[in-house]
């Protein structure tokens, strides 16, 4: 399936107008499944969506992405692969998010350069080095206490994440722990994208809410 979006401009364009910023996992879809809800977040707004599935075989990651680059690309919407380049690039996924023990931004970005390239940070070293390396946009997380995704750092917490933003230069989106009552302290402190597990697959009219300001 093609994507909707011809180049990494117009990706990165289209990133930034987004706000909330759904992760789906089956995982966390409460027997649901999956393409069903990524409908359901297109239905109401989505802009963007990443799908995060840690346990599936290769063949069968492919063959869910395929289906959801259909769905994505119907909507006029983002897709991003979590962790796997590889998968990005055949489904024709907009972009993939790496984590630290991920193939390094600087490499994908060699093998993808139209691709938007997402890098998750968890201190301030993390967060330079991804921009050096030519991140699309970094994850600053969890900043808040979360079940979805176990890091050694712990919860960030509002302070340190206060601090963390200054060092950024690039469209960064915060995760971890994040409830409905927390995304307005988190845009009036300035956070520019809201990723979401089990709230925004529990309230998709959440992806009705646009960045304030």
């Amino acid at each position: 399936m093609i994507s909707p979006f011809a180049n990494h401009a117009e990706r990165i364009a289209a990133f930034e107008a987004s706000f909330i910023y759904p992760v789906v996992s089956s995982e966390f879809c409460s027997g649901r499944e999956v393409t069903e809800v990524i409908c359901d977040l297109a239905e109401n707004g989505a802009k963007v969506v990443q799908l995060r599935e840690k346990h599936r075989s290769d063949a069968d990651l492919y063959a869910l992405s395929c289906l959801c680059r259909e769905i994505t690309a119907r909507y006029h919407m983002l897709l991003f692969i979590d962790d796997r380049l590889d998968i990005a690039m055949a489904c024709g996924a907009d972009g993939v998010h790496l984590g630290q023990d991920d193939l390094p931004v600087a490499a994908a970005r060699k093998i993808a350069p139209e691709l938007i390239i997402g890098a998750s940070t968890h201190n301030a070293a993390e967060v330079i080095a991804a921009q050096k390396d030519g991140c699309s946009y970094l994850n600053i997380g969890p900043i808040f206490p979360t079940q979805t995704k176990s890091v050694a750092c712990g919860a960030l917490g509002m302070e340190l994440f206060n601090e963390l933003k200054l060092l950024v230069n690039v469209p960064f989106s915060v995760m971890g722990g994040i409830k409905e009552p927390h995304i307005e302290i988190l845009a009036a402190a300035g956070a520019e994208h809201i990723a979401m597990v089990t709230e925004v697959i529990a309230k998709p009219q959440l992806c009705r809410l646009q960045r304030k300001g």
